[in-house]
């Protein structure tokens, strides 16, 4: 008798243990990732540290510090608005955004463009950087301009660009012949490939296609002029990626976002990092 008595007690016991458990969690899984940041006093900051002037390495520093550029900027008012220290995570392009995705990180800030498919898997903030002269076009060697001129002169090129970018869906929608289509996780490999004559066109974003090139005069490299693929406007700018239904979280970097356009602040930055990039020779 005593030891069902013990049985059925060590039973009621486990039972509140569970529902205790059950309960905390709930109350863990309904705080929302705004609330989590500001409750560990951190904000982790996911970026592809490999595209000027937005993200870069300045390999003089060590650390955090070594993270330059406009997004990285960002991160740090986003940090100070929000009261917490911050983070960055440097990681590929493509764990950038299925980290993001999934969760894993708190934010993604890597010069991402608006595209379709990815608000389909994750959520994006206002846009915040829209550079006269930009929009997405070819990079070849200079030799090259009179060959590749658009996307018809393409049939018999070898193609390159990074993988799971908005420049590879380009590829794939608008250009419907080219010799071979190369993919690679960072998009200066890229343009290196066509500096060392491994592809003949890196499709990139113009801006930053030109302070690569500008970078590194060794490749004589060239934006092809008069030529941009067609994008939607929606398309346009960069934006901040955030998981799915963090509407708290997405608020809050908005009204970052529109602190520092209303000054400014983005602009300048864009023009800081642009001459700081050439400086390093940034590659």
């Amino acid at each position: 008798m005593k030891r069902w008595m013990a049985c059925l007690l060590a039973l009621v016991m486990a039972l509140s243990l569970a529902a205790c458990g059950a309960s905390g969690s709930a109350a863990k899984t309904a705080q929302n990732r705004l609330e989590k940041i500001k409750a560990q006093g951190y904000i982790e900051v996911a970026t592809e540290p490999y595209f000027a002037p937005y993200e870069f390495i300045d390999s003089s520093k060590s650390g955090q510090e070594q993270y330059v550029g406009v997004d990285i900027e960002l991160a740090k008012a986003i940090a100070q608005d929000l009261g917490v220290e911050l983070r960055v995570v440097p990681l590929e392009f493509s764990a950038v955004l299925a980290g993001i995705a999934d969760g894993k990180y708190d934010l993604a800030i890597s010069a991402i463009a608006y595209s379709p498919l990815r608000a389909e898997t994750i959520g994006m903030s206002k846009g915040y950087s829209f550079v006269e002269g930009g929009g997405y076009g070819l990079l070849v060697r200079t030799a090259d301009l009179d060959k590749y001129t658009g996307i018809e002169s393409l049939a018999n090129a070898v193609v390159v660009t990074q993988s799971g970018s908005v420049q590879e869906s380009l590829v794939n929608d608008q250009v419907p012949k080219y010799k071979e289509f190369k993919r690679v996780s960072a998009m200066t490999d890229g343009m290196l490939m066509v500096g060392e004559n491994k592809a003949d066109v890196c499709v990139c974003e113009i801006s930053n296609g030109q302070l690569y090139a500008d970078a590194n005069p060794g490749y004589s490299l060239s934006i092809v002029p008069n030529f941009l693929f067609t994008v939607d406007e929606s398309m346009e700018g960069t934006r901040v990626a955030i998981t799915k239904g963090e509407t708290e979280l997405t608020d809050a970097v908005n009204a970052t976002i529109d602190r520092l356009t209303a000054a400014g602040q983005i602009e300048q930055w864009y023009t800081q990092y642009a001459a700081y990039a050439k400086t390093l020779g940034v590659q």
